[in-house]
């Protein structure tokens, strides 16, 4: 298994170019994709910081654990298009506990924004966005990470979500349409 200062130093590297990739633009938009445990929500974090941008995960909105497809085309819909027509956004909150929407949230028109989420990146949201990043690693250091972060809420939902995160890899092979290709050990 690799160690933890191997995969932050993966994930310092990446943020680090996508800083570089950023750099001049007034309204950039990251978008971060990769298979569950490969280090977006972490990646998603320190660019954020570093930008002094919104972040919006898209674990906040899946509508469930089938709605993989379904979340990334709500932030399409909902966030990116509106915001490529200088319009702010909107996104609703997934109610987990309850299985059903929650609150609505508004994504300002202006600054940087990082989107993060297994399946964000298609070639609709693509064309939508500045920079896009495709994070990749090993199925048993993924799986670990994402265990050791969710534990046992998660583990019964591996596969299924697993089986979602492939059909978004053999349909939009995201690896292709992103600009910066991190591997995380």
């Amino acid at each position: 298994m690799p160690s933890s200062a191997d995969v932050a130093a993966s994930i310092a590297a990446a943020a680090a170019d996508i800083e570089r990739t950023v750099a001049g633009l007034a309204r950039p938009v990251v978008l971060i994709d990769g298979r569950s445990g490969a280090g977006k929500t972490t990646l998603a974090r320190l660019v954020a910081t570093r930008l002094d941008a919104t972040l919006l995960a898209l674990d906040s909105l899946y509508p469930g654990w089938d709605g993989l497809a379904a979340g990334a085309e709500q932030v399409r819909a909902g966030v990116l298009l509106p915001r490529a027509e200088g319009r702010a956004g909107r996104w609703h909150r997934w109610d987990w506990a309850a299985e059903r929407p929650a609150e609505s949230h508004t994504v300002p028109a202006e600054g940087a924004l990082v989107i993060e989420g297994s399946g964000v990146l298609t070639p609709a949201s693509r064309a939508l966005s500045d920079v896009q990043v495709w994070l990749e690693s090993p199925e048993a250091s993924r799986r670990r990470r994402a265990l050791d972060r969710d534990g046992e809420t998660y583990r019964p939902h591996w596969d299924r979500w697993a089986a979602q995160e492939e059909a978004h890899v053999r349909q939009h092979d995201p690896a292709s349409l992103a600009g910066i290709v991190v591997a995380v050990p």
